[in-house]
């Protein structure tokens, strides 16, 4: 429907944006968008809204929190741009069973697209799910955050989604999530360059046989040699 102010896929990629951004008002970012952009909104004009354009937009609106993370707001211009991340570009996922990999943790990794460590906890699309062992990584699920965004606690149903995991990497995630994260007993590492998962999950698993004090707690080993390993993994 176009009813001369908006179009509808317009409608729907802002509404997609409002709710990456966790706080902010579908219609008061409309709004703003009508104001900045002219009327009517179109896919067109969406398509060239950028990073700096969106926060200049946010900018002082009382619906929007004044600390909107850094990888929101990527996510959020990806959606207005119309950039769904369709399932042909994510990785799939490969068969396990529970005696495949002994002695290895299960790890989740916070993602907007394909095997990348580059979501925010408490907005990206998904986590993948791996288990890393001292030989093997392997890439064991896909889990998408949706039917978390209607949860009245969004970042405990998110920690909750991935409670059999010891560890979820993030690229950004706050401090109440992050202990919302610890108190379903997963481990939220940082890693605030983002990259590849695999290239992070090979750093965490080359030191699988001689853990820093945090990864030993989780293995339930004695740690080693805790000045070698004190940067192999940022601790939230």
């Amino acid at each position: 429907m176009n009813n001369g102010i908006i179009t509808k896929e317009a409608a729907l990629r802002i509404a997609m944006a409002a709710r990456t951004l966790d706080g902010v008002d579908v219609a008061a970012l409309a709004s703003r968008m009508g104001s900045q952009l002219g009327l009517p909104i179109t896919e067109e004009k969406l398509t060239k809204v950028t990073v700096a354009d969106l926060k200049l937009m946010l900018s002082g609106e009382e619906t929007v929190e004044p600390d909107v993370d850094p990888a929101s707001i990527k996510l959020a211009v990806r959606q207005l741009w119309g950039d769904s991340d369709d399932a042909e570009n994510l990785p799939k996922p490969q068969s396990y069973k529970g005696s495949d990999m002994p002695g290895s943790l299960r790890v989740a990794v916070a993602s907007n697209s394909e095997q990348n460590v580059d979501g925010h906890f408490g907005s990206c699309p998904r986590f993948l799910i791996y288990q890393v062992g001292r030989d093997e990584i392997r890439l064991v699920g896909l889990r998408s955050t949706a039917m978390t965004d209607e949860a009245e606690d969004k970042n405990s149903a998110r920690a909750e989604l991935i409670n059999d995991c010891q560890i979820v990497y993030v690229q950004s995630i706050g401090g109440p999530a992050a202990a919302k994260a610890v108190r379903a007993n997963v481990h939220p590492v940082k890693a605030p360059e983002g990259g590849a998962a695999l290239v992070v999950l090979q750093r965490l698993q080359a030191v699988l046989d001689a853990p820093p004090p945090w990864l030993a707690k989780i293995l339930g080993v004695e740690a080693k040699s805790l000045g070698r390993f004190a940067d192999a993994g940022d601790e939230s």
